[in-house]
């Protein structure tokens, strides 16, 4: 169904694709848009087993999309560095694609803001607790789920070359 990636050399494996979502602070939402267009939007996310977390108002442009499609991709850009020289960058990458859910219930909405709050104000609980109270009794938020159904990670030659040296060198 999905396809295999082209230069298979370069792939990342699993293990390392999943630690960079866990990672990485933020990534690219792509949906089906109005009229067919590609829509995309960064998303500060949460992974974990399996499923790409993040929450979002109620209204405007990414729900209306996710409602028509729940098909998705996610990308994250864990090094992006220009080599002018070498005409080239050395990059990691990490492409995930998914079915979306949208999670109106609020169990649902507690659990995935306690994992948001956690990743990205973990010292600050009781704040966090305070916003997701205040934000579900005033009805302003969904959370997606995202179910990751194919996930890849691929790093560019002169990463994938480097990684080879370092090896060699511990060796």
């Amino acid at each position: 169904m999905f396809r295999e990636m082209r230069r298979i050399a370069q792939q990342l494996e699993k293990e390392e694709s999943e630690q960079i979502l866990r990672d990485a602070t933020s990534g690219v939402l792509a949906v089906y848009g109005d009229d067919g267009y590609p829509y995309t939007v960064p998303v500060s996310h949460v992974y974990q087993d399996g499923k790409i977390y993040f929450h979002c108002a109620k209204v405007g442009h990414k729900i209306d999309a996710l409602r028509r499609c729940d098909k998705v991709s996610f990308c994250v850009i864990w090094q992006d560095e220009v080599m002018p020289k070498e005409r080239t960058t050395a990059f990691i990458s990490v492409v995930a694609f998914g079915r979306a859910r949208i999670v109106e219930d609020e169990a649902g909405l507690r659990y995935i803001a306690d994992l948001v709050g956690k990743k990205y104000s973990g010292d600050y609980p009781e704040l966090c607790q305070q916003e997701t109270d205040e934000v579900i009794a005033a009805n302003r938020m969904y959370c997606v789920e995202i179910t990751v159904e194919h996930l890849t990670g691929k790093c560019g030659r002169e990463v994938m070359e480097k990684r080879k040296r370092e090896a060699r060198g511990k060796a």
